[in-house]
């Protein structure tokens, strides 16, 4: 088109706008002198902070911050156990929002998949490192293949695991004590009433997460550990077996102090009726039993040192005597964990 000795283009007005923006630069900001917050539990997109001191700690009387992730972590995932830089308003007073902007360096994360299909790992808490596993006696009957996933998936981040049997009052414990010895996880028995004295000490000292099936009684114990809570207790339903989600989202609590006066940190999560380990390879799993990764070096190529494996070296290591038969058999089953059904 030709207007005025000029020529137009019918369709310059539909060309993509310039950007206007500043080019990105390499320069990052430096948040290293910023607040440091511990995240004690999320909440629809908001973060409950703790406030730390300079070296990491967290005084008795420290404010407590809510907060909102930068835009520049991006899909940062953002857990309960999480170290992080806070900027903004950090008094804590009603009403006011402080910015995540930086998570710093994550020692342990605990993760699961939705399911065994599922190739999206989900993080549940960060930085902990002691895993207990809860599990009921009965009322719901304890389910040994959700205890052996929980367990994989604790040596896979790290943890040092240990198990809790609740509801003894029910049901012997012997069964299951004797299942996991060749392991060496330490387990501790309660009833309702009970002294939880040695449950308390193992806890002194360790960020420990609570992790287990619906109903077992995960709130239950915590509310003796930690007196005046008042954790949300849930019923086991009589028809199905499953108890009641009554814990909604993961939360870290301070335990107090015990007689040695050392304290330490609690983190009660949602009871789980599933526990996928698709980021889970055999490889993960020996990394966990150092007393058998020697032996694995002359497997042949492959091998995933299960119970049908050929030639491998695990066989011979307790056919000579060198491991006991019940450690390697425990390994394992670790490793057919990850095929086996949760219950």
């Amino acid at each position: 088109m030709r207007r005025g000795g000029i020529h137009t283009d019918d369709h310059a007005g539909f060309d993509r706008p310039r950007r206007r923006t500043r080019p990105r630069t390499k320069d990052r900001p430096d948040y290293s002198g910023a607040d440091l917050g511990l995240v004690i539990t999320v909440d629809r997109g908001r973060y409950r902070c703790l406030l730390l001191d300079s070296d990491g700690a967290a005084d008795p009387d420290a404010i407590q911050v809510t907060a909102m992730k930068a835009r520049t972590l991006g899909r940062r995932s953002v857990i309960v156990g999480d170290r992080v830089r806070l900027v903004g308003d950090v008094s804590g007073d009603e009403g006011t929002l402080a910015r995540i902007v930086e998570v710093t360096e994550r020692s342990t994360v605990l993760r699961r998949t939705a399911d065994d299909d599922d190739p999206y790992e989900r993080p549940i808490v960060a930085n902990a490192d002691q895993l207990v596993i809860v599990t009921a006696l009965a009322d719901p009957p304890p389910r040994t293949g959700m205890i052996d996933r929980i367990l994989v998936a604790g040596y896979d981040a790290g943890l040092e695991p240990m198990l809790c049997l609740t509801k003894a009052d029910l049901a012997s414990p012997d069964e299951l004590e004797a299942a996991y010895a060749p392991l060496g996880v330490p387990v501790v028995v309660t009833e309702p009433e009970a002294d939880l004295t040695r449950l308390h000490g193992l806890l002194e000292g360790r960020i420990s997460v609570f992790v287990g099936h619906s109903g077992v009684g995960k709130s239950t114990l915590v509310n003796a550990l930690i007196p005046g809570l008042e954790r949300a207790v849930g019923h086991v339903n009589e028809v199905t077996g499953r108890g009641r989600h009554t814990s909604t989202s993961a939360i870290a609590l301070r335990l107090p102090p015990g007689p040695d006066g050392r304290g330490g940190w609690v983190i009660d999560t949602p009871g789980v009726r599933s526990f996928g380990l698709s980021h889970i390879t055999p490889a993960d799993v020996i990394k966990a039993f150092p007393d058998l990764v020697e032996f694995t070096a002359d497997c042949p190529r492959g091998c995933e040192h299960g119970a049908d494996a050929v030639d491998c070296a695990l066989d011979e290591a307790w056919r000579s005597g060198e491991v006991p038969r019940a450690r390697v058999d425990s390994f394992r089953r670790m490793v057919s964990a990850r095929a086996l059904p949760y219950d």
